[in-house]
Order: structure tokens, then sequence, then C-alpha cells
């Protein structure tokens, strides 16, 4: 693994790792969810070089090390978007892929997001579909009121002596590491993003968008949106997107970071499978 960076077009240094492999079979780019950081996917690059793929993993704006930099160490504002907000974020996207294709000359590009970054993947990929051989979306949601739980996200899992990230994962290491990670944060995104970024996360899949594999794979206890949300997102990409390749893995009892629980190498053999079967060998 090398860790580089690059500077986006309002001035943000987005420092990212690359987990690299001979003649990879894909490039698969892996964008966090919010209140995370790069440093939490190593187990996910690791176990897609060894199935013969690259991954590059940024910390995003106002996340991990970029955030670090971009608020001079100032640990208090990790989550701030920074200038141009949440277009400026989604941007960085693109910037990233283009960044992957320029060092990967015709090697198929896998967009892989979490949480906000599967948010923010839903609007890149109206318009960005075509820039991609496949995505993956985990924990994610249909972007659409009632179907994103804006409240509460430990709500369900509250008790006497709770951590307050039981809404996480399973496995209660998950619990302590979060907490004791300096980089990671409560996602309160009203908060962080204010309120014209905030509803700029709400959205429908674009009638006109290309045709791109996709992959929603959910635990069905994540309180985020969970498995209803992730079936009318797979019912809003085939109807009114009309895309021809949608997936849809539902985890019994997995809470919101799959790749996090106590079934996480069986998700990542899952998602590496899927992704197998329509990239180029």
């Amino acid at each position: 693994m090398i860790t580089t960076e690059f500077t986006d077009a309002q001035g943000v240094v987005i420092t990212y790792d690359v987990y690299s492999v001979s003649n990879p079979r894909a490039v698969v780019q892996i964008m966090h969810g919010l209140g995370d950081h790069a440093g939490r996917y190593a187990h996910v690059a690791a176990a897609l070089n060894s199935a013969g793929y690259s991954a590059y993993v940024p910390d995003q704006r106002g996340h991990g090390r970029t955030g670090v930099k971009q608020f001079g160490g100032d640990l208090s504002r990790l989550g701030k978007l920074g200038p141009g907000g949440f277009r400026a974020a989604v941007a960085d996207f693109t910037e990233m892929t283009n960044i992957i294709r320029a060092e990967n000359p015709g090697v198929p590009i896998v967009l892989l997001g979490h949480s906000m970054g599967s948010l923010m993947g839903q609007v890149l990929i109206n318009d960005h579909a075509a820039d991609y051989a496949a995505v993956v979306f985990s924990g994610s949601a249909y972007r659409q009121p009632g179907s994103m739980n804006a409240g509460k996200l430990n709500k369900r899992f509250d008790a006497p002596g709770c951590t307050g990230h039981e809404w996480l994962s399973r496995d209660p290491a998950v619990w302590k590491s979060f907490q004791e990670d300096p980089w990671t944060f409560e996602a309160d995104t009203l908060k962080l993003y204010g309120l014209a970024d905030g509803l700029r996360l709400f959205g429908k899949p674009a009638k006109d968008m290309a045709q791109v594999p996709l992959l929603l794979i959910v635990g069905e206890e994540d309180p985020l949106g969970g498995k209803p949300s992730n079936i009318k997102l797979a019912e809003s990409y085939i109807e009114r997107a009309g895309q021809m390749d949608v997936t849809v893995g539902i985890y019994p009892e997995a809470r919101h970071e799959i790749f996090n629980e106590t079934n996480k190498e069986q998700v990542i053999d899952d998602m590496i499978s899927w992704i197998s079967e329509r990239v180029a060998s």
C-alpha cells in the first residue's frame, strides 16, 4: 500500500491509499461513509488484492488525514465539507476516478460506496454511470423522505450502558474501536452539512442514466435504510432508470457496517464474486 494525494478544484488536498496488484482484473474505488475514514477499509482492500483487484481508498473531504490537513489538525471540525460543499465532494469522486483511469489505462473501474459514500455515489452515477464497469452500494438507502433515517441511528439498540455505536455492527470490538478512534465521529448530517447541502442528499435515479451493473448490499437491521429502503431503491433503478442488472443482497440480523459485521468474510466474498462475474478476467 502506498499513500499519496491530489488537490481538488477548490484547493482541498485529498489523501488516498493505493493497494495495487500486478495486472489487476479491475480497480475498485472505495468511498467511505460519514464519520468514517479510509483506514477502516484496509481489510476490504486486502481481500480485493487477494482476488486480483487493486483498490484506491481516499479520505474524503472533512475525514481522516484529508480532514486533519484541511482543518489544521482541529479534530472538532471533522465532517465539515469545506469550500464547494456537497457538490464539490461529489466532484472529488470523479477526480479520483480520472486518476485511477490515467494510472490504469484500459482497466475496468468498479465504484464501491458505503453509507454517505453510497448516497453521494447515487448522485454521481446519475450522470457518470458510464465511467464504471460495475457499482456496489453498501449500507445505502433510497434518497427520499421516509426512506432515510434522519433521527438517532442507535435508537433501537439503546440500552443501559450502551456505547451509542451498536447500530454499526453486532461485534462489540467494532463499537470499541470506533469509540477510541480519533478520526471517527457521529454521523449527524444536518449539523455537519447544514440545511442546503443536507437537502441535496434527496433525489432519485435519473431516467436517462447509462446502463451499469448495480449491487445493493445491506444489513437487515441497518437503521439508516435497511431492507425496505434498499428494495425501493432497486425498484427505482429498474422501473425509473431502466437498469437491466440490479442485485440486492440482504444480510439477516446484520447492521450498518456490513464490512465490519460478524459475517464480514461472507459479505466480502459475496461482493467479490458478484464483481468477478461482471468484469473482464
